[in-house]
């Protein structure tokens, strides 16, 4: 007798469904298993007739072929356990009736039976409805994330005892209410805890307004960091659209928290800087997001970015163009999300303090020429704003009187963000925010008076623009212009958007009135 389960592989942040099929032979007692199983599927063996022992079944003393198909199909992951336990218990008729062929089931066993959490679990609910399932199986700490998918019956349980019961009809597991978005927390880090740095914050909002990308550049101990982690403030929040994406992707990578469901906040990854290329932009085996992939509908933060390796950055330049990741292996070939903003900071040399009115830099020329060369032009480029933050003075430490709020530059951020979104309306939201503008977008909606083009001619005649960074000059204009409320780009648009440009930047050094 041949019995079959639905289950499912994951495929890059999506998840495929696969047919486990179970055949019980006369012969020689051993369990087998094909269709290019990873060494954690081969392993299963041992976990799954200890859970089934413990469920007061006896194993079937037959061969047991386990097929996972399609075979051409790479498969890794503890999750097919509580699939491979069910199907040999349905072909040892342990299980009986059509219940079982309406679920699709995942799941990790332990010794007793006991289910475990495992990645993916939304992508296998979407993946169920998609193949016409009823229902899908899943631990009870992946019930809430499975219970998102609307119209689908899901059976959250502890135990693969607690499974055959409700596929045999003996028992029912309530279905588990869907999680709902959670409020928005009280803002931890907020901006109005910044003193002075009236440039840096301006930028700062202009970055969170159209989603720009942004480099802070100064000497150590100026505040860089500090209001780089006080971005996520000042964002809109998730749609829910944009968080059922961001929790798919969170649950895949292994970083989704079980108990909330849900992701309800922007992500905002920092990595060390001495992460790998694999780990900045995914891969390994079986291929997995990297963070440039969790930070997917948020930030990627790089603090002291030259000091990242520079094989890590330089991977970085094709998710900052085309927003998404493509990883291709001999077996396979995976796309990943990467629409995310970055917002890095650097010294401006390896002492910190080279161009600083109070300290004197220690680099020579050659160190300084070193230092700044690793951020390739080409992936500065793809930075639409860089700003200087300096030493600020005393006075303006001691003031007692806080900044301006985050909730307030919010609104206004809120408020840039319904102009962009209101101009365009025939594209997912992501992609009508400014800094996601193509080329033929800009010359309709990014419209200058004579004399912003006069300034821009004189930029790119310069040799200050090049191409690619004149239209994200553009960019940054209409944004300028959408935080003013002005339904057209003027002059102060496009001459702050240069400066914006040009202030802070490592290649072509900052502008000596700092």
């Amino acid at each position: 007798m041949i019995a079959r389960v639905t289950s499912a592989a994951l495929v890059g942040v999506d998840a495929r469904p696969v047919t486990v099929e179970v055949f019980l032979a006369d012969r020689l007692p051993c369990v087998q298993t094909v269709g290019l199983p990873a060494r954690a599927i081969k392993e299963s063996e041992d976990r799954v007739r200890s859970a089934i022992t413990a469920a007061g079944i006896e194993f079937p003393k037959k061969r047991v072929v386990v097929n996972l198909a399609p075979a051409d199909l790479p498969k890794s992951g503890t999750g097919f356990d509580l699939a491979i336990a069910v199907g040999i218990l349905r072909a040892a008729a342990e299980i009986g009736g059509p219940r079982a062929d309406e679920f699709l089931i995942l799941g990790e066993l332990g010794l007793d039976g006991d289910l475990r959490p495992v990645p993916g679990a939304l992508a296998a609910a979407l993946a169920a409805r998609e193949v016409g399932c009823a229902g899908i199986v899943v631990p009870r700490a992946n019930g809430p994330e499975a219970a998102l998918v609307d119209g689908l019956e899901v059976c959250a349980a502890t135990s693969l005892d607690e499974v055959v019961g409700v596929l045999s009809g003996a028992r029912s597991v309530p279905d588990l209410p869907a999680a709902r978005m959670p409020a928005r927390p009280p803002c931890v880090t907020d901006l109005g805890d910044v003193r002075g740095l009236s440039a840096a914050r301006r930028a700062l909002e202009v970055a969170a307004a159209g989603g720009h990308n942004l480099l802070l550049l100064g000497p150590p101990g100026t505040g860089k960091s500090m209001l780089a982690r006080r971005l996520p403030s000042i964002l809109p929040p998730l749609e829910r659209d944009e968080a059922l994406e961001v929790t798919r992707i969170h649950s895949v990578g292994g970083v989704l928290d079980l108990e909330v469901g849900l992701v309800g906040e922007r992500p905002f990854r920092a990595p060390h800087h001495t992460v790998t290329p694999q780990a900045l932009v995914g891969g390994g085996v079986p291929i997995r997001p990297g963070e440039v992939t969790l930070a997917h509908h948020g930030v990627l933060f790089l603090d002291e970015m030259p000091e990242f390796p520079r094989g890590a950055l330089e991977v970085m330049r094709q998710p900052l163009e085309d927003r998404r990741v493509s990883i291709a292996r001999a077996s396979q070939r995976v796309a990943f999300p990467a629409d995310f903003q970055l917002v890095a900071t650097a010294n401006p040399c390896p002492c910190g303090y080279e161009g600083d009115a109070y300290r004197a830099c220690r680099c020579s020329p050659g160190q300084v020429n070193r230092y700044r060369e690793r951020m390739s032009g080409p992936l500065l480029d793809r930075i639409d704003l860089f700003t200087y933050v300096p030493r600020i003075r005393y006075a303006a430490l001691s003031d007692l009187e806080r900044g301006e709020s985050s909730e307030r530059v919010a609104a206004r951020v809120t408020a840039a963000r319904r102009r962009q979104l209101g101009r365009v309306t025939d594209r997912a939201e992501a992609l009508r925010i400014n800094a996601r503008l193509q080329r033929a977008d800009l010359e309709g909606m990014c419209g200058i008076p004579s004399a912003g083009k006069e300034l821009m001619r004189d930029a790119v005649d310069g040799g200050l623009l090049s191409p690619r960074a004149h239209d994200r000059v553009l960019r940054v204009a209409r944004t300028l212009a959408d935080l003013a409320g002005r339904g057209e780009v003027a002059e102060e648009d496009v001459s702050e958007a240069i400066g914006l440009r040009m202030d802070a930047h490592p290649i072509e050094g900052r502008r000596d009135d700092h």
